[in-house]
């Protein structure tokens, strides 16, 4: 995947995400959550994508710095922002233009497995964190990997592709599967040290019609949250 291939879905991209389950009734939910009272703190929002997650940690009264690499993503998230909106294009996996120490709180939501190599862009992201800041991220859960490709390798580190609808337009994404203990060796070697691992249910006002069916829970394998701190 490359910037370009953001750029020539973002629209359809951005017209699924207003209305989905995964990102507006289950990521972003979820992500808040963890943030939790985020009134006067610095935020980075790392991937920000169009972004609706700036906007809701904004309105809960944060100042939030966003970029991505999609050149497309950030016009749109600037539409939705507004001009003066602190948003930037950049490459997580590239060293990136922010000061040491800068931010209370990083938000990498839904954009480490799209990545093979974790241990630069953990590195960056923990550069930019306050003294006793905090990184919350979401990624794929890799048991959802194991289930969808039982005969693949759970314990290796594996490139694959999924084909989606959106909007219309058949968009195709390519992620990286990290087992359980290749995500914790990576937190570790970068400095961290997880304080919480969330599976959360899908948010409560969810529409019925989205939700998978003969869930009596509510929950379903998805995503996997974490907060890490600096060791």
């Amino acid at each position: 995947m490359t910037a370009t291939d953001y750029d020539d879905f973002a629209a359809a991209y951005s017209a699924q995400n207003e209305s989905g389950l995964f990102n507006t009734y289950y990521n972003g939910p979820a992500i808040l959550h963890l943030a939790g009272d985020v009134s006067g703190r610095r935020i980075l929002d790392a991937g920000c994508g169009t972004g609706p997650l700036s906007a809701a940690l904004r309105a809960k009264g944060a100042a939030v710095t966003g970029f991505d690499v999609s050149a497309a993503m950030v016009d749109l998230a600037r539409r939705r922002l507004g001009e003066d909106a602190d948003l930037h294009v950049a490459d997580l996996s590239e060293p990136l233009p922010f000061a040491d120490a800068e931010f209370d709180v990083v938000v990498a939501s839904l954009v480490l497995h799209y990545l093979e190599d974790w241990s630069g862009p953990l590195a960056e992201l923990r550069r930019m964190l306050k003294p006793g800041g905090r990184l919350i991220l979401s990624t794929m859960h890799p048991a959802g990997y194991a289930i969808e490709y039982p005969e693949a390798d759970y314990f290796a580190v594996t490139k694959y592709t999924e084909d989606y609808v959106m909007d219309g337009q058949t968009v195709w994404l390519t992620y990286w599967h990290r087992p359980l203990h290749a995500m914790s060796d990576a937190f570790a070697a970068a400095g961290f040290r997880i304080v919480t691992i969330s599976e959360p249910p899908p948010a409560p006002d969810t529409p019925a019609e989205l939700l998978p069916p003969d869930k009596g829970s509510g929950r379903f394998m998805c995503f996997l949250f974490f907060v890490l701190e600096p060791a």
